[in-house]
């Protein structure tokens, strides 16, 4: 009878064992089982310090704890990112939201408008022009009848009718020339451009170029000063995805927001890591341009890392209106996952 009662006991203690197993591997809260949602991001340029988050995200374990596998792969621009969300080819990906909201928003524009922004990179724009001290340029007005190179349909370029427009430039004269972003530094230093437009993170490449060639700095004009509402690069995914699987996104945000915070926190961490896993990027120009970009992560302070609110998107969208870069009729909800926003 004893041995009896011992095998049952057994059978009863195996089977209440198995039920919670079976049960906890069932459990939607259980983000580190072995069935995970797969889905592609791809970057908003390369492999570059202001996209190091992502490899953060997923070194660190945020995807997989979300129970997310995470494709990366490495972006082109914006009009190319957006094509890879529209195709099907990606889920995500980060890019200039100001420049993707112009193209959109302009009249009679093709572009693809089905995405939604769930996550602020950058609370500001980083759009700058940038010339050569003693150049004759050291106000915004003196770029009137100059030569302004930029990467070609960039949103440097796009926006720049709205910022002349606001900063009282005449744009008689104006020529843009088309060059490829390694270039920039170059066109500058030999002269074949009086002035360039880029982001304002990559100051130190820019430099570099001019220092060697001509022992010039440079004078930095940022759109944001009379822009101040627009926002930088940003993480979208499809209008389709955000309202089917609002959970997925939410995990995938929520673990992006976390490798954002960490790599602003942890600069030198995240540049090694960076390249580490791409050894063509150079670990310290890495740091760099993080530490560079990251007044604009925390320009609505650090609490408000990633977060963009409908007031914030309506003024953007109404300066870009008042700019005469993109049409009436855009609303914040057009643009912005505000569901995304909000706490699971």
């Amino acid at each position: 009878m004893i041995r009896s009662h011992r095998t049952a006991t057994g059978f009863c203690a195996a089977a209440i064992l198995l039920a919670a197993v079976a049960c906890g591997s069932n459990s939607p809260s259980n983000s580190t089982s072995s069935a995970k949602d797969q889905l592609t991001y791809v970057t908003a340029f390369g492999a570059a310090g202001r996209d190091a988050f992502a490899w953060v995200a997923e070194q660190k374990g945020y995807f997989r704890q979300a129970g997310i596998d995470v494709k990366i792969e490495l972006g082109k621009a914006a009009g190319e990112n957006l094509k890879a969300l529209a195709s099907g080819k990606a889920q995500f990906t980060s890019l200039d939201l100001t420049g993707a909201m112009i193209s959109a928003g302009a009249k009679n524009s093709t572009a693809y408008r089905d995405f939604r922004a769930v996550l602020a990179i950058h609370q500001r724009t980083l759009v700058s022009i940038m010339a050569m001290q003693g150049s004759g340029i050291s106000t915004p007005k003196d770029l009137t009848g100059k030569k302004i190179a930029a990467a070609a349909n960039s949103v440097n370029q796009l926006l720049f009718p709205g910022y002349a427009k606001l900063a009282g430039i005449d744009t008689a004269g104006i020529h843009w020339i088309a060059v490829q972003p390694v270039q920039l530094g170059p066109a500058l230093a030999s002269g074949k451009a009086d002035a360039l437009s880029t982001f304002l993170i990559g100051r130190p490449t820019i430099e570099k170029a001019t220092v060697q060639a001509r022992s010039k700095h440079v004078v930095v004009f940022p759109y944001s000063t009379y822009l101040p509402d627009l926002f930088g690069n940003a993480t979208v995914t499809t209008a389709a995805l955000a309202a089917k699987q609002p959970d997925l996104v939410k995990r995938f945000r929520a673990a992006l927001l976390k490798g954002l915070k960490y790599t602003i926190q942890h600069p030198d961490e995240a540049g090694k890591l960076l390249h580490a896993k791409h050894p063509e990027t150079d670990a310290a120009a890495a740091t760099q341009e993080i530490k560079l970009m990251t007044p604009a992560v925390t320009a609505e302070g650090t609490a408000n890392i990633g977060v963009i609110t409908e007031a914030r998107m309506q003024g953007a969208l109404t300066s870009l209106e008042r700019a005469g870069v993109i049409q009436p009729g855009m609303t914040p909800q057009d643009v912005v996952d505000f569901a995304a926003m909000k706490s699971s």
